[in-house]
């Protein structure tokens, strides 16, 4: 039976489902889904759901957010990865584009860094990446998320994201990052309309003609809603839906925030694959 495995600095994670599930914990008070808002509480009940990792975030990158000071997404990790360590070994991504939050999130227990810049926003980034061994997720987006949205026209945008996101990956690569160890995020709805991220979530195995594994971060974001005409609150099962197509397009991991779910569609993609 296929496993899939990602190795960390020092340990390897596995799934024997389709994709790893990715439980999302905003640390933030004005993320977009008020529900993914919360502490150790949440990090608890995604564990217990059965999400293969967490990515917390203490800045939101809602379209129309602005960036927080370093400071502040300190104040609102740093505790929470210290109550998620006396309680679990789960590993723990965080979404950050900033060195020293990064630098002291991974002496608190953290294992991965999901950086929305790509490693441009802070060059030191890559080079702690190498020393420590430890996964970078790549994503593209275009400007930043308070202006994001004003620009969403490309001439191919699969194409655009797809060269971005291999030139960023041999940044990464000829820095000394490990190849297994990077991971590409299209950036669904960072600076895309719907018709391109519904065109990156059919085509994201295609990313890198496939040399890195991919995450997709689907949930409950706006191009479900323009395709369901439900509100943020409505879009777990159009989720669920861009999810398994996602997965079985190719993605290897899924970044939800209804972990229990999503699990179970994945187990049942898993029951019928393996009918012969």
């Amino acid at each position: 039976m296929l496993m899939i495995e990602l190795n960390l600095a020092t340990r390897k994670i596995s799934t024997k489902l389709s994709a790893f599930v990715m439980g999302i914990v905003n640390a933030t008070p004005d993320s977009f889904f008020n529900k993914s808002r919360g502490g150790i509480e949440l990090a608890q009940r995604l564990i217990d759901e059965g999400a293969d990792l967490l990515d917390l975030g203490a800045e939101s990158t809602r379209p129309g957010s602005e960036y927080v000071s370093e400071e502040e997404e300190l104040k609102r990790l740093i505790p929470l990865i210290e109550k998620i360590r006396a309680k679990s070994n789960i590993p723990i991504s965080i979404d950050t584009r900033k060195f020293n939050v990064m630098k002291a999130a991974y002496e608190a227990g953290a294992n991965i860094l999901n950086d929305i810049s790509a490693l441009e926003d802070e060059p030191r980034l890559c080079d702690f990446c190498v020393q420590t061994k430890i996964p970078v997720i790549l994503m593209h987006k275009r400007g930043n998320p308070g202006t994001m949205q004003k620009n969403t026209v490309y001439a191919d945008c699969f194409s655009e994201v797809n060269d971005y996101l291999i030139e960023r990956a041999a940044f990464a690569e000829k820095s000394g990052i490990e190849a297994d160890k990077i991971i590409l995020d299209p950036g669904i709805g960072f600076g895309k309309n719907a018709h391109d991220n519904f065109e990156l979530i059919r085509r994201c195995g295609e990313l890198a003609a496939g040399k890195y594994k991919v995450l997709m971060a689907l949930s409950r974001k706006t191009c479900i809603g323009e395709a369901t005409g439900r509100p943020v609150e409505e879009r777990l099962y159009g989720t669920l839906a861009a999810d398994m197509i996602a997965v079985q397009k190719g993605a290897s991991m899924i970044r939800v925030h209804d972990v229990k779910e999503a699990v179970d569609t994945l187990k049942v993609l898993k029951a019928c694959n393996n009918i012969e």
